[in-house]
């Protein structure tokens, strides 16, 4: 029910760039431009300043992007109206995701919700976990599922699935024969997601209650994509810790190992995430249900996956 025209400009008007807006949207970055160009021509006055390179709101598109948000969610509460009546769940749901529950959970996750409820139109995003919630908090998506601790104050976590992360080495690495402590962990490369990684976090949690710090690591590369790091590895960089549902494709080619380290605990939390208020209604709120009631039978598995540990209630992190 949004008018695309408008659309196009309050993706244009969250992002500041006209490339990210034409990827969100999957359309050309010069039908972008047309859309904004005729937009501007029917309001009369520009609405972006592009001087010196970069892309800002004028006074009269900042005004317009306030009315654009609002018609957005009028109409998503039309369209959620009208479905109420019909007895079906219709209209936009946009899901973020960090990048391991992006890349391994989600697809598997949307289309058995899709099943269920043909009319809603998803969208999703991914990114680190602070990224994910920086869009939440922003209002840019409407739910999240993030790994790692949230850390956050303004956030509600609802834990859904138990996640073990697993030290992955090449597969003819010395270390893949035998158990190995921390002191030897810390003395060889190690490959690491980058600052704001749910995945990173929980590393240095872990070496933390071992006794050890992030900086007694000979941290030989960071990346900022959990691929990146198989790929590394692979590669024959170093070794890296990465989520089992991540590595289970490796494992199953034999390309990869996993090495067991003494002492590590490394355990965490798949979360469905929100802003800290009421628990999420409409379409937000029938995908809520759906991850906590659903998700350990819907998810793919692989020899030696972990199982769903049940958790159910808030959790606020701070």
């Amino acid at each position: 029910m949004e008018n695309f025209r408008l659309k196009v400009f309050r993706t244009v008007a969250h992002h500041l760039n006209f490339r990210r807006a034409s990827e969100e949207l999957f359309i050309s970055q010069p039908a972008v431009t047309q859309q904004i160009k005729a937009l501007e021509e029917e309001v009369g006055l520009p609405l972006f300043d592009r001087a010196g390179g970069r892309v800002a709101l004028t006074p009269v598109g900042k005004i317009l992007f306030g009315y654009a948000v609002k018609l957005k969610e009028l109409a998503e509460e039309a369209e959620q109206a009208i479905a109420q009546e019909s007895g079906a769940h219709a209209g936009r749901l946009s899901i973020g995701a960090s990048q391991t529950i992006g890349q391994y959970l989600l697809p598997t996750l949307m289309a058995a919700f899709l099943r269920e409820n043909p009319r809603i139109e998803l969208t999703a995003m991914s990114g680190n976990t602070d990224e994910v919630l920086e869009a939440l908090t922003s209002h840019s998506i409407d739910i999240a599922l993030i790994e790692g601790p949230a850390l956050r104050r303004d956030i509600v976590v609802e834990p859904f699935m138990e996640d073990h992360m697993v030290l992955a080495a090449p597969a003819g690495h010395l270390w893949t024969e035998h158990e190995i402590s921390v002191a030897t962990l810390i003395e060889e490369p190690l490959l690491m997601r980058e600052q704001g990684s749910g995945s990173r976090r929980v590393v240095e949690q872990a070496l933390e209650k071992a006794g050890y710090h992030t900086k007694d690591l000979k941290i030989a590369m960071t990346l900022d994509s959990t691929e990146g790091l198989l790929s590394a590895v692979e590669a024959g960089l170093g070794t890296a810790f990465v989520s089992r549902w991540a590595v289970r494709n490796q494992l199953t080619l034999g390309t990869l190992k996993v090495v067991n380290v003494k002492g590590l605990m490394l355990k965490r939390m798949f979360s469905v995430a929100y802003p800290t208020g009421p628990t999420p209604s409409g379409n937000a709120g029938v995908f809520h249900r759906f991850v906590l009631g659903h998700a350990n039978t819907l998810t793919p598995r692989s020899t030696g996956a972990p199982r769903k540990v049940a958790a159910a209630g808030k959790v606020p992190r701070s």
